[in-house]
């Protein structure tokens, strides 16, 4: 089960939402991508797919997130290895990562 959570977000509404599901699961924040068990990443600038492929490459699970209206960012997240998800499922899928469940199948 994963126990550490790295946040890659500027929104600050979802870092409040996504430290407290953390923190109810008992997971820590990790301070640097790598260091993270899972890296939880908002799909807010170009790079985004090219950090997806930095942290899977390096074994760390991403869940990435970002607006339903932008298929193209969610599905290109995917292709770079991401679990992706709209904004409105962010926090209970990081949820549900974080108690060991396993992603819903395409």
């Amino acid at each position: 089960m994963p126990n550490r959570v790295y946040l890659s977000t500027k929104d600050l509404y979802f870092k409040a939402k996504l430290r407290e599901v953390a923190a109810q699961l008992g997971a820590d924040l990790a301070s640097e991508a790598a260091a993270g068990d899972v890296a939880v990443v908002e799909l807010d600038d170009v790079h985004a797919p090219e950090r997806i492929r930095e942290l899977t490459h390096r074994g760390v699970r991403v869940l990435a997130f970002g607006q339903h209206e932008r298929a193209d960012l969610l599905r290109e997240a995917r292709e770079a290895g991401a679990e992706a998800v709209p904004n409105s499922l962010v926090e209970n899928r990081l949820r549900a990562l974080l108690r060991g469940d396993q992603p819903p199948s395409a």
